[in-house]
């Protein structure tokens, strides 16, 4: 694939970024992309490893290695073909996947792997700068209906790929706008909210009808959509946010980082009312609780806001600066990242546990109380305990907690559907054959974060896009869809 040398003869070059001082300033996207001969030379960089180990990494099964030789070819036409055949929204992927696929790379046992998420959010742009990206409409209508319930990653896919293949398709979205988590859990930095609805208006012309601030189970009764529609699926994600309890959770300035990060787009965008809360931490002490990729997100709107400092503390240790390349690879490595929110300004706290939350007179936050902990491996199992002496508090005028999700909210939809839910608390479903993504209840499915857990934006579209075939074989017998 691409030059048969290029791998010896390149050196793997990386997008740049504004500076600092200068992107924490607006809420734009700030990446400096590479020049087209540039990327050329990366895609020339993809070596004929016989496995493409990249493709199994990537959830989508993207099919890398011919589309970084087509780059190479200057076929970009070509290109975005390939690689909108397994992935319905490279724009997005190509800008928040953590990029798994470049962690399998053959090339990354020695860390020089090909530059494929910067490859792939570029054949996408010049997809659609060229006009390559049209509506796909079906030649024939099926008559049979379906209702997707969530519009998250997950829901757009599905729904995209069950108007394809004929079906009558309307997405309800409880909050006022469609999107889920791309539109309101990821800030405008990171993902330009124009690439959604860019994406919608080519899903309308399709044929998929879009029905935002409609609560499924709320505002309209989960009996409308049974007798209504042919199927229902459940694309809702997974929103039950991890709590902790401990003393003083409950004061004023303590906020789940979704409402945070939600109140914040919503003035970003201009569409926050004026009895609306607005969550700001400007000029404020910052404590965000949770090492992952939402408590990053977190750090870097409280920077653009104008807070005075923000901490980050994760209960778990450290990462090892590199992995063990013999152990871990081409599986997804344990290692130290620092994320772009996180190099403007962050200090990050490891090994460390809340156990109490301090307020003042009034009842806003003050202070967190914390101990540092220890982890012990034993009997197969990792232990936790807290090292006596260790106590520390942290000054804050507002906390974050972004510890992650738990399951699906049940109240509502779930409860009144009465599916069967699994061990972990997700919806339960089959995995493959007959009864792949079905629930307890024959004519309703469901994809996504709230059947498989919390999870990546590319497992949610490949769950979407998996539903997507099983209902049509549900509904038809059989499916053309892709695998």
């Amino acid at each position: 694939m691409g030059k048969i040398t290029g791998f010896l003869d390149i050196e793997r070059k990386e997008v740049g970024y504004e500076p600092v001082n200068e992107r924490i300033v607006h809420f734009r996207e700030f990446v400096v992309e590479l020049t087209e001969d540039e990327l050329r030379d990366q895609g020339a960089r993809c070596m004929d490893c016989g496995i493409p180990y990249c493709q199994s990494g990537c959830p989508v099964n993207n099919i890398i290695p011919d589309w970084n030789d087509l780059v190479y070819r200057d076929d970009w036409k070509r290109a975005s073909e390939v690689l909108h055949s397994t992935n319905n929204f490279p724009e997005f992927t190509g800008r928040i996947c953590p990029a798994p696929c470049e962690a399998s790379c053959t090339l990354n046992i020695e860390d020089n792997p090909v530059t494929i998420k910067s490859i792939e959010k570029n054949i996408a742009e010049r997809a659609w700068k060229e006009g390559w990206v049209q509506p796909e409409i079906p030649r024939h209508r099926t008559g049979r209906s379906v209702a997707v319930v969530g519009s998250g990653p997950a829901g757009l896919a599905c729904a995209q790929q069950l108007v394809r293949a004929g079906h009558y398709v309307s997405i309800y979205e409880k909050q006022d706008r469609s999107g889920g988590l791309l539109r309101y859990g990821i800030p405008d930095f990171k993902l330009d909210k124009m690439l959604i609805d860019r994406r919608m208006a080519q899903m309308k012309t399709e044929g998929v009808r879009f029905h935002s601030g409609t609560h499924v189970g709320v505002d309209i009764p989960v009996s409308y959509f049974l007798d209504n529609f042919d199927v229902m699926v459940l694309a809702g994600g997974s929103e039950e946010p991890r709590d902790i309890e401990v003393p003083g959770r409950n004061l004023n300035g303590v906020y789940f980082a979704m409402d945070f990060l939600r109140s914040n787009t919503r003035r970003v965008q201009g569409q926050s009312t004026a009895d609306e809360e607005f969550i700001s931490a400007e000029g404020k002490d910052v404590i965000v609780v949770g090492g992952g990729d939402t408590g990053s997100d977190c750090i870097g709107t409280s920077i653009r806001q104008g807070c005075r400092s923000v901490t980050q503390i994760e209960i778990l240790s450290e990462p090892p600066e590199k992995e063990d390349k013999g152990l871990t690879w081409p599986n997804w490595p344990h290692k130290m990242r620092t994320s772009t929110s996180q190099a403007e300004g962050c200090k990050r706290i490891w090994d460390v546990k809340t156990q109490s939350i301090e307020g003042d007179d009034s009842g806003q936050v003050a202070a967190l109380n914390c101990i540092k902990v220890a982890w012990d491996h034993a009997d197969g199992q990792w232990k936790m305990r807290d090292i006596e002496g260790s106590e520390l508090t942290l000054k804050a005028d507002m906390v974050l907690l972004a510890m992650g999700f738990v399951h699906p909210v049940y109240k509502g939809l779930l409860e009144t559907l009465g599916v069967d839910i699994d061990n972990r608390g997700n919806v339960k479903a089959g995995n493959r054959g007959a009864n792949a993504y079905q629930t307890s209840l024959e004519n309703v499915f469901v994809a996504g974060d709230m059947r498989r857990g919390q999870s990546l934006v590319v497992w949610a579209i490949h769950e979407g896009r998996q539903c997507a075939r099983a209902v049509d074989i549900h509904l038809r017998g059989k499916s053309d869809l892709p695998l």
